[in-house]
């Protein structure tokens, strides 16, 4: 990522001039227009605007306009910590569309049928934790890093520990979801995170203690973020908690976007030698699952930035760049929100149609809707191999059914099974299975 351009300095000397150009329509009409919008410098000195009045000028106004409107939040008696955003008409729509669809019961929403929620929550968390250590360096398949949560082996690699900690660490979100956020459990969820996973084991959840650490532009080499001296850790730390434990009384924010502001502010700190990144966005989840956000749980964030991570760096550098204005980083934050929440609904309408194609396989005598299930992955993978403990994950039921179901399927000849090195049974599809289910269909 090319580190951005910093905006220009609001020059105080020819204001009177600059707010003469306010009598005019047409630049009333064009700041609020990039106001909506919300463009940076580096692309809004690209646009086209009337000769009579330079970018430069332009920009001005429309930054005099953004400071008056904005909201103004102080973490920290640290230098660097006070903060502005916009409520901007995109921002406000998204916050009512998301108050509509991920908080409330499971039963009134009916975006998740109830008798699949556990299952559907596993593959949620689980795409959690692959993206999110995608985004930190983890180098394996999606297939690959789902076979090894589902079967529940060990890490094979530095990778597969990364992923396999975000994942357990994912699930213990909701079991302190009604903690207070303190120092301990800051450093309780880096460690989770960070577990056999860092260069040096005894930055395992402990804050960094030098300054030798930048965020740097891969392209020029040059730095992009220096993060706060590591002296000043502590206290913004414990600014950081007093932030995100407060009720905010006579200056409410928002749920959504003081989860947002906590992950970017993490980021911003970088209070560790590695793991920021995840733990931020352990702690983005643990604030809206302490809010009643519950649907959130369900929706991979990390898959989405994933997508776009060039632009979750500038998103970071935007704010910081322009005097601390953390809308640039809300305005990112909530276009992933809203894609990952469209990603669940695509998802779930997949797996709602794939339910109905189960059809063929529930016409067999004495087959359940969990064996129709796992006939059906074999028939459209015929080089599938399962273990119980694999079908108890994917299908979220206990060890014993999923054994109980396998073991029916081999009494009729459709498995076979071998034992591997672990001593752990792997079920695969028999030869005849074509032949023997095609007699028990018809």
């Amino acid at each position: 990522m090319n580190c951005p351009e910093k905006p220009p300095d609001v020059n105080s000397s020819n204001l009177q001039d600059i707010y003469n150009y306010l009598k005019n329509d047409e630049i009333n009409r064009i700041v609020k227009k990039y106001n909506t919008r919300y463009l940076y410098w580096s692309e809004f000195k690209y646009k086209q605007i009337p000769e009579f009045i330079t970018h430069e000028q332009l920009w001005t106004l429309i930054k005099i306009s953004r400071k008056l409107n904005a909201e103004r939040i102080k973490i920290s008696d640290v230098p660097g910590f006070e903060f502005n955003y916009n409520l901007t008409p995109y921002i406000q729509e998204k916050l009512h569309e998301f108050d509509l669809n991920l908080g409330g019961t499971l039963e009134g929403q009916g975006i998740i049928p109830k008798e699949d929620h556990n299952r559907y929550l596993i593959n949620s968390i689980m795409e959690e934790a692959i993206a999110s250590s995608q985004l930190e360096g983890a180098s394996t398949t999606r297939k690959e890093a789902k076979k090894m949560l589902r079967q529940e082996r060990g890490p094979r690699n530095r990778s597969e520990q990364m992923i396999l900690n975000n994942y357990k660490t994912i699930k213990k979100l909701s079991l302190i979801r009604n903690d207070k956020l303190t120092i301990d459990l800051i450093l309780d969820i880096h460690k989770s995170m960070t577990e056999n996973t860092l260069d040096d084991f005894s930055q395992e959840g402990k804050f960094r203690d030098s300054d030798d650490i930048y965020v740097v532009d891969i392209t020029t080499g040059e730095i992009a973020h220096t993060p706060l001296n590591y002296t000043y850790i502590d206290q913004v730390m414990n600014d950081f908690c007093e932030f995100a434990n407060q009720d905010n009384n006579n200056e409410f924010i928002h749920p959504i976007i003081k989860a947002t502001i906590l992950h970017f502010l993490i980021g911003y700190i970088h209070p560790f030698v590695d793991g920021n990144g995840r733990t931020a966005r352990a702690i983005f989840y643990w604030y809206l699952l302490s809010k009643n956000y519950w649907l959130i749980e369900n929706m991979s964030i990390s898959r989405m930035i994933k997508d776009s991570p060039a632009q979750y760096s500038k998103a970071y550098l935007y704010t910081e760049f322009d005097e601390n204005d953390l809308t640039y980083f809300v305005n990112y934050q909530f276009k992933t929100m809203y894609n990952a929440f469209t990603s669940l609904k695509e998802y779930i309408a997949k797996k709602i149609k794939e339910k109905s194609q189960l059809y063929d396989f529930k016409r067999i005598e004495g087959i359940n809707e969990r064996q129709a299930y796992i006939l059906k992955w074999l028939s459209e993978d015929p080089k599938m191999t399962l273990t119980i403990k694999e079908i108890e994950t994917r299908l979220s039921i206990v060890y014993q059914t999923a054994r109980t179901d396998v073991i029916k399927l081999e009494d009729m000849g459709l498995l076979k099974r071998n034992k591997t090195d672990r001593k752990k049974f792997v079920f695969y599809r028999s030869e005849d299975f074509d032949k023997i289910l095609k007699q028990l269909i018809i």
